[in-house]
């Protein structure tokens, strides 16, 4: 009996310590189980908190007037480019939480979306212009607000609103001729801070002579290019660290780049009123990075 009582003390404290590690594996399972709903919970609060928001914009189509018949493709066109511009900004807006600074969101998403809508109405009311009288006062649309809680109103209903080319951003008058000299020459200053410099085609070289009653529009928006040069070369200084790898080509590079369509654009036409439309310096427009 003595030996015997041994073994039956052995095999209750085998069955007793099984029991408890069953029970603490349970209490393991069941805690880990809490744990990740609580954290999916957690998850599910933060991406609501988190939540990007929505970009809403004027809609163009309301306000435009009877479209002549010549027009219509080209004003439907753009409209639908003005929809596209909304749409890829609201991706571009969820793709990007968290990045940047304070003014991320302006910088590198609503001020682009304006420069092209600019372009975008620009085009509408030059091809509505041809046969017809021009309508004024479309650029009080291209600004769009950013909503942060989510109800966003992005259709054109007639058409749309998307583009291509950029906002000119109001600057003096400035020589053409001098338009590397200014874009280089902000470029030296972004250099000596480490950060690069921007360059972009001279486009005065390339135009023929301009018609006096053009002259003025003509240095009107040369000297945009050149503010749009030192703009861009500032914005790289101040941004130094900000975004992905690439954050040059999407936030300034391309902005500069529909800007000067923009910009160009407007300067054909002006040439093109009266004289014979320069061809080609849609080319010009594209600026690179030189680190």
């Amino acid at each position: 009996m003595s030996r015997a009582l041994p073994k039956y003390n052995k095999r209750r404290v085998g069955l007793i310590g099984g029991a408890a590690a069953v029970a603490l594996s349970g209490a393991v399972i069941a805690g880990s189980a809490l744990a990740g709903e609580s954290s999916d919970d957690n998850g599910t609060n933060a991406r609501t908190l988190a939540g990007p928001g929505t970009i809403s914009c004027p809609a163009v189509a309301p306000r435009l007037p009877a479209v002549p018949a010549s027009a219509q493709a080209e004003v439907d066109r753009n409209l639908g480019q003005l929809d596209t511009q909304i749409a890829e900004a609201n991706q571009r807006l969820a793709d990007t939480v968290g990045q940047g600074g304070p003014n991320f969101v302006q910088n590198a998403i609503l001020g682009p979306l304006e420069d092209k809508r600019v372009a975008a109405i620009n085009r509408i009311a030059t091809a509505i212009g041809r046969t017809a009288e021009r309508p004024a006062g479309l650029d009080s649309l291209a600004t769009c607000t950013l909503d942060a809680e989510g109800a966003a109103d992005t259709g054109e209903g007639a058409g749309g609103d998307g583009g291509e080319a950029a906002t000119p951003p109001a600057g003096d008058a400035g020589q053409g001729a001098d338009q590397d000299g200014a874009g280089q020459e902000g470029g030296n200053d972004a250099g000596d801070a480490g950060v690069g410099t921007i360059s972009c085609p001279a486009v005065a070289p390339r135009l023929p002579a301009a018609p006096a009653s053009a002259q003025a529009e003509v240095d009107r928006n040369l000297g945009q290019l050149d503010t749009q040069i030192a703009e861009a070369n500032q914005r790289l200084a101040d941004t130094v660290g900000q975004g992905g790898p690439n954050f040059v080509q999407n936030a300034i590079l391309g902005p500069l780049e529909d800007k000067r369509v923009a910009a160009i654009n407007r300067i054909a036409t002006a040439i093109g009123r009266t004289a014979e439309r320069p061809a080609g310096l849609d080319s010009l427009a594209a600026c690179t990075f030189t680190k």
